[in-house]
């Protein structure tokens, strides 16, 4: 690995920018946008700056840190294995093309719209470090129907997990146990991982981003308003995680001298 330092990280680089062929074709399909390169697994930078963020102290006292798995792993640290994974949807499925297509007539230019928040969306304030194994947490929560890769439903399911509650992921969080165990309670977790805009303060609660309740079935956005309030949600956590960061970033480099 390219050595690389706190100082070095940049809440606002895109790492589809060091994705090759990321635009490629991003049209083409239905024109609903997409690319079969990944970052999450595709861009060098991503993967430096999760290794440099989230090598330190954990709550439970042991120090992590990640090393390159380069092959066919992303990260590693003993015997757990970590995968990177955005934490921010747009929902840009076929079976919404009725939404997508009322949000199209809503926007002045829905491709720059699109390519603007995919963009941003892709900087590390909406990414995350899961553990990286087949049946995984990551994998269930964006295959459960309950769930659909939704974080705020995926935070309350971790909410819950430390509370001694369930959840539609109980089960993935169980073969998990190992890794979410690493921060010893709820507010270790949302603490570490610099989450502490998606709860209250009293971090008792996780802030809905749409809808009335958890875990409603089809929690989709259903209408182009929904789905522009859904975006602005994703967008506002967004800009306070990089900050949070960044502040963090700043103030690990002033204890350190440099």
């Amino acid at each position: 690995m390219d050595t690389y330092e706190l100082k070095d990280i940049d809440v606002g680089f895109d790492f589809t920018s060091d994705t090759a062929h990321y635009w490629d074709d991003f049209w083409k399909e239905d024109d609903l946008g997409w690319s079969k390169m990944d970052p999450d697994s595709k861009s060098p930078t991503l993967r430096r700056y999760h290794q440099l963020l989230w090598s330190r102290r954990l709550p439970c006292g042991q120090s992590m840190q990640l090393t390159d798995g380069r092959s066919r792993y992303y990260l590693r640290w003993d015997e757990l294995y970590m995968g990177s994974d955005s934490i921010l949807v747009s929902f840009r499925h076929a079976d919404k093309k009725e939404v997508l297509d009322a949000v199209r007539n809503m926007v002045p230019d829905y491709h720059s719209f699109v390519e603007k928040y995919v963009r941003d969306f892709y900087t590390i304030g909406g990414m995350m470090l899961f553990p990286q194994h087949r049946y995984s947490f990551n994998c269930a929560r964006g295959c459960n129907k309950r769930i659909c890769d939704r974080w705020d439903y995926t935070l309350e399911c971790i909410r819950r997990y430390y509370q001694g509650g369930t959840s539609p992921l109980s089960r993935a969080m169980e073969r998990d146990k190992e890794f979410f165990d690493l921060f010893v309670d709820f507010k270790g977790f949302v603490d570490f991982f610099f989450l502490q805009d998606c709860v209250d303060e009293h971090y008792e609660k996780v802030n809905l981003w749409l809808g009335e309740s958890f875990f409603e079935k089809n929690p989709y956005p259903h209408s182009a308003s929904e789905y522009l309030a859904w975006i602005e949600a994703e967008y506002d956590f967004l800009r306070k995680r990089n900050r949070r960061i960044e502040e963090f970033c700043r103030a690990s480099l002033e204890e350190s001298g440099i």
